[in-house]
């Protein structure tokens, strides 16, 4: 009897540490070129507002975090194939994307600009309807509603599309393109780092960011909302506003 005892709890002691020795893991999908929100680093490695907050969400509530560099025009696509799990890079919650996805509580508010060199006198109006060329980062809510916009008002602007900001930045300073339409966040990020840039007004309603994740996935949905209260009651939430959006 008794060595049955001591078997039973050598095994129960074994499994309850193997259920907690190996913590779920889910995989972020992020644009690896939207600073400051998500970027590769000069040692490769994901950083960012988003990259650190979700990994502290992780490290908070109990799960495995590996944050995955994919293609914008690309990311929800690979969210629905189950290539990844969640989307936490700066994605507006626009109803477009509310039809395929669901969004955590959203956790950061953004303006939608139209930006120029900083020697330009064009102002967003002259841009939106005159013969001009804009540049957009592809496959974001950016292009959606410029490309809309462009058909229903028969503009005459050339969307030029990049694969991420700070590309449609370098080709706006080389006078490539007339102006960029660009977030606040990565507009700021710009100009704090130097770039001779400036935001000229604006093309559509602000909106929020907030995480996506597979419609049927509930239980992640649930986890996520929950870690962001707990980090946004944290001084590390202050902390990365200072670091990553010099909001103090």
């Amino acid at each position: 009897m008794k060595r049955l005892f001591s078997y039973a709890l050598v095994v129960a002691v074994f499994l309850f540490s193997g259920t907690f020795a190996h913590a779920k893991t889910y995989i972020n999908g992020i644009d690896g070129n939207y600073p400051p929100f998500s970027f590769i680093d000069s040692k490769g490695n994901p950083t960012g507002f988003d990259v650190e907050a979700m990994t502290w969400i992780a490290n908070n509530m109990g799960f495995e975090i590996e944050h995955r560099p994919i293609n914008w025009d690309g990311i929800i696509p690979a969210l629905k194939a189950e290539k990844i799990d969640m989307i936490c890079s700066g994605m507006s919650m626009s109803e477009e994307r509310m039809k395929q996805v669901s969004f955590s509580d959203p956790y950061y508010a953004i303006t939608k600009n139209i930006a120029t060199r900083m020697d330009s006198q064009l102002t967003s109006s002259d841009i939106l309807e005159g013969d001009y060329i804009l540049g957009v980062q592809r496959g974001t809510n950016e292009h959606t509603l410029l490309q809309n916009r462009i058909d229903e008002e028969k503009l005459p602007i050339e969307l030029r599309l990049y694969d991420s900001p700070p590309m449609s930045i370098e080709d706006l300073l080389n006078g490539r393109v007339d102006a960029i339409a660009i977030d606040s966040a990565p507009l700021n990020d710009a100009i704090a780092n130097g770039k001779k840039i400036k935001p000229v007004g604006t093309y559509a309603e602000g909106d929020s960011f907030g995480v996506a994740i597979r419609k049927d996935d509930l239980e992640l949905l649930k986890t996520i909302n929950e870690g962001y209260r707990h980090l946004k009651a944290d001084p590390f939430w202050k902390a990365l506003h200072v670091k990553y959006l010099n909001i103090k």
